[in-house]
């Protein structure tokens, strides 16, 4: 079989689910090898979760990031090393600090480099000079010979201003695994209108906007379901921070709720936006990378600019709630955002980019209209 290796620092959150999947996806076409480090928030029974046929290279302080320079020339040598041994007919860079290292560690005129992005940092972070920072280190990186693989065909937009070469595949969430953790759920009750956000409190996910938000709608219920360092922001009085909670619980009280808002800076795409789409709940998202090639405004959801914005749709849900909306987007994650349709994708893309010598200065990616474009 053909040899991928995969090359991830940040093996944590969305990412990990990601990959995770991704590798386990591959075992069946490919032999898969996954260089990574462990984060603190990695999970402790990572290696339960992954097919035992996946061959695992632990790399030490990979995770220190790009501004330990002799740090990251040690990392280097040793993904250099691992590839030298490996001989992967394929190298694909997962998430920022990968895709900076491994950049310079291959030039892809032997072997294809793919990097996946899994949401521009510099976008995601929001204004700032760390973000210019990014910025300018993806402008540079990009002009090496290697593919930007992202997860929606808004991202592969933002890839075009950085890079020559580009394609996308649409991220998918596991629906077996998704139906059987629903399976004997109840929903939480509420008395009002219930609107919820989920995940980490950080700059990224922008508190300030939800508070705000839940300001304009005092008569509405508004919960965030996790915990973070920014959780001061959120001061409305009908704001309830739930902190972190076990999935099962996490589940339950979405199954209750009425709206789901995601109004972060940006995403790849999130997939707390397609579990709920899948639950059938109402969908608010900010107009950004990875969102707004999801939620189709009007369609199956709403895409909005300003907290007056979110604030008028949740009144107009109150009043009658757009039923038609929430039922799209459940067909549209059956149709097209799963891991299955995901599989078959990456399964083409993958030998198509193996076969291609030399390697990405050269060569034409094709659209084949089968989830993924260049």
């Amino acid at each position: 079989m053909k040899k991928i290796l995969m090359v991830c620092e940040s093996f944590t959150g969305g990412v990990f689910a990601y990959l995770s999947q991704l590798c386990n996806d591959m075992c069946e076409s490919f032999d898969v090898y996954l260089a990574y480090s462990i984060r603190k928030q990695t999970p402790g029974n990572y290696r339960e979760l992954l097919d035992r046929r996946i061959h695992l290279i632990e790399i030490p302080n990979f995770g220190k990031g790009i501004a330990d320079v002799f740090n990251d020339v040690r990392v280097i040598k040793r993904l250099r090393a691992i590839a030298n041994e490996i001989q992967p007919d394929i190298i694909h860079l997962h998430s920022s600090i990968a895709g900076g290292i491994g950049r310079l560690a291959f030039n892809g005129k032997n072997i294809p480099v793919l990097y996946t992005p899994h949401g521009y940092a510099h976008i995601l972070m929001g204004p700032g000079v760390k973000s210019t920072i990014y910025l300018a280190m993806e402008k540079i990186l990009g002009h090496t010979d290697h593919i930007t693989l992202t997860c929606c065909e808004s991202e592969d937009t933002e890839a075009k201003k950085l890079c020559k070469h580009t394609a996308y595949i649409e991220t998918g969430i596991n629906l077996r695994e998704l139906s059987a953790a629903l399976d004997g759920i109840e929903p939480v009750k509420n008395e009002r209108f219930t609107v919820f956000s989920l995940g980490r409190i950080c700059k990224q996910k922008r508190p300030e906007l939800f508070n705000r938000i839940a300001e304009l709608v005092p008569e509405a219920r508004f919960l965030w379901i996790g915990d973070g360092e920014l959780r001061e922001q959120l001061t409305a009085p009908n704001i309830e921070v739930t902190g972190w909670k076990p999935r099962h619980e996490a589940l339950a009280i979405a199954k209750g709720a009425d709206a789901f808002v995601l109004c972060s800076y940006g995403e790849a795409i999130a997939m707390s936006l397609l579990e709920n789409m899948h639950l059938k709940k109402l969908c608010l998202v900010s107009d950004t990378m990875g969102n707004k090639s999801v939620i189709r405004d009007g369609a199956n959801g709403y895409v909005c600019d300003t907290a007056e914005d979110y604030a008028a749709r949740i009144r107009d849900a109150m009043r009658h709630f757009p039923a038609e909306l929430p039922e799209a987007a459940y067909a549209d994650v059956l149709r097209t955002y799963n891991t299955d349709v995901m599989k078959e994708t990456f399964v083409r893309f993958y030998e198509e980019v193996a076969e291609m010598q030399p390697a990405p200065h050269e060569m034409a990616i094709n659209s084949t209209g089968g989830g993924y474009n260049a």
